[in-house]
């Protein structure tokens, strides 16, 4: 079930029958509005980036504890076990703070496509396509991930001396695939808002 803070359901078909339909119109503009800048705000955006770091940040923690644990010395193996519970610490939280965020963002759109659904309003629904929001989320999304894709590949491209740490190569290529799945996150969300756009508000229902 959605949670309180979220809009309600449409009301069934044979309810709306006895309701308002100005009334009905007006609740369904005004719930569409919010739930469109739930799913596609930028807010939404700087969310997901915000996910992201604190995966960034986790990850750098292990990488770090690999790093150390490379010196094979005692004083490096503690200080490097700290490190990795450190970032199991950042990592753990940050999984189920991205869980509940991907439960959220499902029961935000099941209920704007309810919403829409339900009934048929074209100056109202002109809005939801948000061409600007999706075209945001498209270039910005593109951009993370390609700088994503380029550390990953100019950390495991780059020489380094024999005997290298390879803990700081591993924690850069992680880096760098957090951020080109982040990206590609974001792309996904966009190109799926404009082809749920393109199917659901043009088509009759």
């Amino acid at each position: 079930m959605p949670r309180r803070d979220l809009p309600p359901l449409p009301p069934p078909a044979h309810l709306r029958a006895w309701l308002d339909e100005a009334v009905v119109r007006a609740d369904r503009a005004r719930f569409l509005t919010e739930l469109s800048r739930r799913s596609l705000g930028i807010g939404q955006l700087l969310l997901l980036w915000a996910v992201a770091a604190v995966f960034v940040l986790g990850w750098s923690f292990v990488g770090m504890a690999w790093v150390a644990f490379e010196e094979h010395d005692p004083f490096s193996y503690a200080y490097g076990l700290i490190l990795a519970v450190l970032g199991a610490g950042v990592l753990i939280p940050a999984g189920f703070w991205f869980a509940r965020g991907a439960r959220r963002d499902r029961q935000v759109r099941q209920l704007l496509h309810a919403w829409v659904e339900s009934d048929r309003d074209p100056a109202a629904d002109a809005r939801l396509r948000a061409p600007g929001l999706s075209l945001t989320w498209l270039l910005a999304s593109f951009a993370l991930g390609a700088f994503g894709l380029w550390v990953a590949f100019a950390a495991a491209a780059a020489e380094r001396p024999a005997g290298a740490a390879y803990g700081e190569v591993a924690s850069l290529m992680g880096i760098g695939q957090i951020l080109w799945i982040t990206g590609l996150l974001g792309l996904a969300k966009a190109v799926a808002h404009y082809r749920w756009a393109v199917r659901a508000l043009r088509s009759p229902l």
